[in-house]
C-alpha cells in the first residue's frame, strides 16, 4: 500500500489530469495544480518582467520548453504566499538557495574560515 502511495505521489502531475471529475471534487487541492511547461504558459501565469523577459523568447521563436518545473512551482508559491511580483519572488528563491549553500545575499560565504582574498 505504501509503495502505491509513493508512486502515486511521485507521478501526480501525470495522473491528476487523467482523474475523473468526481474524484477531483473529493480532493479540492488537485484542481489547483496546473503544470507550467512552456514559455507561453509561464507568461500567462505572470512569470515575466522587464528584467526577465520570457516574451522575447517566445517572439524570437525559442523552442525550449521553459523554466525548470520545480523552480517555477516554487516561484509561483512564493508569489502567492508572500504577495510579491515575479522579480521579488525570484530574488527570494535565489536568496534561499544561497543561504542553504552557506552564502549570504551579497555573495560572501557565511563560513568565517573561508578565504575571501589573498
Amino acid at each position: 500500500m505504501v509503495d502505491f502511495l509513493v508512486v502515486t505521489y511521485r507521478y501526480r502531475a501525470f495522473i491528476t489530469p487523467r482523474l475523473p471529475e468526481r474524484v477531483k471534487t473529493m480532493f479540492p487541492k488537485l484542481n489547483h495544480y496546473t503544470p507550467v511547461s512552456t514559455f507561453a504558459d509561464q507568461i500567462s501565469h505572470g512569470m515575466t518582467s522587464d528584467h526577465f523577459d520570457i516574451e522575447a523568447n517566445v517572439r524570437d521563436g525559442d523552442s525550449r520548453l521553459g523554466l525548470d518545473e520545480a523552480g517555477t512551482q516554487e516561484v509561483l508559491e512564493i508569489m502567492r504566499r508572500e504577495r510579491v511580483n515575479f522579480d521579488q519572488a525570484r530574488l527570494i528563491r535565489q536568496n534561499r538557495i544561497l543561504a542553504r549553500n552557506g552564502i549570504d545575499p551579497s555573495g560572501m560565504p557565511l563560513d568565517s574560515k573561508a578565504v575571501t582574498r589573498l
